[in-house]
């Protein structure tokens, strides 16, 4: 299945939640979902009474706008994390949250996951100071990401660096905003995981 290409905002509409596609837009008042909070479509409107199945599909079409992937990417990620030790839901947002686009993401330098995979595409992040361009490489704890030195000079690149002193970063990952770089400290845990996922009901979904 291609990527979706189409408006990010509609995916809120339909997930009737913010799924922070579109970074500052989507807190600056300017979010689709406040002003149409009914999903995209001609039936939007209507109120009909969705049973389990359909509250499990869409809390895994919901995670999976969340992180930017498609759907045979999701379902590797629950294998995986199916066969490691643990639960198996947790350990399928800890996997995504290890996500290296999603790393990026969340030491602030990018304003969406979407921006996130473009730059590390682009080869702009380093990953313990080799080249490193693959999004869904997973990282572990101890890996520094750096920022390319050749750009430094880009633009965009330094309206992100001057930005980060408002981002907050999870407790898992230390930002060094002065070096613009970022260390794993620890994996992070499924309590450092502030998005409301209801992890259990994609288990249930692919479980059937």
């Amino acid at each position: 299945m291609a990527r979706y290409t189409g408006p990010s905002c509609r995916l809120c509409r339909r997930e009737k939640t913010k799924l922070f596609l579109k970074g500052d837009r989507c807190l600056n008042g300017k979010c689709s979902l406040e002003h149409r909070s009914s999903a995209p479509g001609q039936h939007g409107t209507a109120n009909s009474k969705i049973k389990e199945y359909g509250k499990q599909l869409r809390e895994k079409q919901k995670a999976k706008r969340y992180y930017g992937l498609q759907e045979g990417q999701f379902k590797s990620y629950f294998k995986e994390a199916d066969r490691t030790e643990g639960v198996t839901g947790s350990n399928l947002l800890i996997l995504l949250e290890r996500r290296f686009d999603n790393v990026v993401y969340r030491m602030g330098m990018a304003e969406s996951r979407k921006e996130a995979r473009q730059l590390v595409l682009h080869g702009h992040f380093r990953v313990n100071g080799k080249k490193a361009t693959i999004p869904s490489m997973l990282l572990k704890a101890g890996d520094v990401i750096t920022v390319r030195e050749e750009s430094r000079s880009s633009e965009k690149i330094k309206a992100l660096a001057e930005g980060l002193d408002s981002r907050i970063a999870p407790k898992w990952l230390a930002v060094d905003k002065e070096a613009i770089k970022a260390t794993i400290e620890t994996l992070p845990t499924r309590e450092d995981i502030d998005f409301p996922f209801e992890e259990q009901l994609i288990v249930e979904l692919y479980s059937k």
